[in-house]
C-alpha cells in the first residue's frame, strides 16, 4: 500500500495532479481543499495517500493532512459512498464544516455537494455521528456563533461559495457584530 508520497509537482488538472517521485510520475486525485493549498508547479509537496484497487484500475487519492485521509476512509465505510463521492464531500466542505454539519444534523448543507441527495445526506449524518471526536473540530473551531452563521449566510447570498464564506467568517474575531463582520469579511475576500 502507498501511504505517503513526497515529490515535485508536475501538473495540476483539478481534481488530479501529477507528482514526480524520483522519476516516477504518480497521478493522484485530491480534494479541492488540498488542491487549493498546493505549491506552484515544480515545487516539492508531501501527500498522505490512499490506494483504491478495483478490477479495472488502481486509483491513488492524496490529502494535504492526515485528518483528511482519515475522514476519507470514514466516508468509504458508509454504504453507497465510493471514492468519487467521498472526494466530492471533502471538496465541498472543509473537515470543520463537515463535522459541524454532522453534529448539527444539517442535511441542507450536505445536499449542496454534487452527488449528494437527501437520502445520502441523511445516511452520512447518521453514520458519521461521533466519528470526528479526534478531528481538529475538538479544538473548538467548529463552534460557530450565531453571528458567524449569519455572516456566512450573508456572504453566500452575495455570491461567495460556502467554503469562501466559511473561511472568511472563521478569520473574524468571535465577538464581532454581524454588520461589522460582513464588512471585514468582504475586505478579506477581496484580498484573497
Amino acid at each position: 500500500m502507498i501511504g505517503r508520497l513526497t515529490g515535485n509537482l508536475l501538473e495540476k488538472n483539478p481534481p488530479q495532479i501529477l507528482l514526480d517521485v524520483q522519476g516516477v510520475g504518480y497521478e493522484v486525485e485530491v480534494p479541492m481543499s488540498t488542491f487549493y493549498n498546493l505549491p506552484a508547479l515544480g515545487e516539492r509537496v508531501m501527500l498522505h495517500t490512499q490506494l483504491i484497487v478495483r478490477e479495472d484500475a488502481h486509483l491513488l487519492y492524496g490529502f494535504g493532512t492526515d485528518d483528511e485521509r482519515v475522514a476519507f476512509r470514514q466516508l468509504l465505510k458508509i454504504s453507497g459512498v465510493g471514492p468519487k463521492l467521498a472526494l466530492s464531500v471533502l471538496s465541498g466542505l472543509s473537515l470543520v464544516d463537515l463535522a459541524d454539519a454532522v453534529a448539527r444534523k444539517e442535511t441542507g448543507r450536505l445536499v449542496k455537494i454534487p452527488g449528494v441527495g437527501k437520502k445520502t445526506a441523511e445516511r452520512l449524518i447518521l453514520e458519521l455521528q461521533g466519528k470526528f471526536a479526534t478531528a481538529p473540530v475538538a479544538a473548538g473551531k467548529a463552534s460557530h456563533t450565531a453571528a458567524s452563521s449569519d455572516i456566512t449566510n450573508a456572504l453566500q447570498a452575495l455570491g461567495y461559495t460556502e467554503r469562501e464564506a466559511s473561511w472568511a467568517a472563521q478569520q473574524l474575531a468571535a465577538e464581532v457584530s454581524v454588520s461589522d463582520g460582513i464588512r471585514q469579511a468582504l475586505k478579506l475576500l477581496s484580498k484573497a
